[in-house]
């Protein structure tokens, strides 16, 4: 098994950290392929980056050539999910949809701690979407930007404090809202004494499952594949894009 995990944004010593904690989630014989999109923003931190990323990492797919069974997009709120669905033929698991989905199987009720405060409109947008806001007491920012993730201490610091806000207001379960976290799910978990969840590590494994079980997106209705026609791709502006061939 062969699971693709995209960075959301250019900054490659992340998509090596998204990488090692993917690898660590994944089954023993499953591959891992991160990738970085070629142009886009360093980190994405609101609605300009988000739009800007989701761009970067369909055009990245669309010009991919190797094969993979699954798609993690590593990008905790981030626009892009739905496009990449029309995409490909292959399941597409999103990290902030696989965080909540799993969150609601811990507990009745459960809090997402992010970078930013900016940011948390855009994961709040993305749970409803994903039809699983209605569960979550919160999402809450930590301070930090999604480059400041590097430095640990000061990050569970901040995490610790924010996840403390989200338990007092009701979380019964916790979620690390941005693939930079990844690998702090279980030092939280102890710290605060309810269940954290990593994304990244929760999406790697929903992806395996739907691979294992044989089951790829609907085509019948909301997925289905967009109408071939001339798209401005950024790499090549005369490509055309026909979801029959792209896998």
């Amino acid at each position: 098994m062969r699971i693709l995990v995209t960075n959301c944004n250019t900054t490659e010593a992340m998509t090596k950290e998204i990488e090692a904690g993917a690898r660590a989630a994944a089954s023993p014989g499953t591959e891992i392929l991160a990738r970085t999109p070629l142009w886009g923003p360093e980190s994405a931190e609101g609605w300009l980056d988000s739009f800007l990323s989701a761009a970067a990492v369909l055009d990245l797919l669309h010009g991919l050539d190797e094969p993979f069974d699954a798609l993690v997009m590593a990008g905790f709120g981030e626009h892009g999910r739905e496009g990449a669905r029309e995409l490909l033929d292959v399941p597409v698991v999103d990290i902030t949809e696989a965080a909540a989905h799993l969150a609601c199987l811990l507990g009745r009720r459960y809090g997402v701690v992010t970078t930013l405060d900016r940011t948390c409109g855009l994961i709040e947008d993305s749970l409803h979407g994903a039809g699983v806001a209605q569960n979550c007491v919160g999402v809450l920012g930590a301070g930090l930007g999604v480059l400041e993730l590097s430095d640990d201490r000061r990050t569970e610091s901040a995490l610790l404090t924010a996840g403390r806000r989200a338990r007092d207001a009701g979380a019964e379960v916790l979620v690390l809202g941005c693939a930079g976290m990844t690998g702090l799910d279980r030092r939280i978990s102890a710290m605060l004494d309810i269940p954290v969840i990593d994304g990244v590590a929760a999406a790697v494994r929903l992806a395996e499952s739907l691979v294992a079980l044989d089951l790829k997106t609907s085509r019948a209705g909301s997925y289905a594949r967009p109408l071939p026609k001339t798209r401005l791709w950024p790499r090549n502006s005369s490509s055309t894009c026909d979801a029959h061939d792209r896998k």
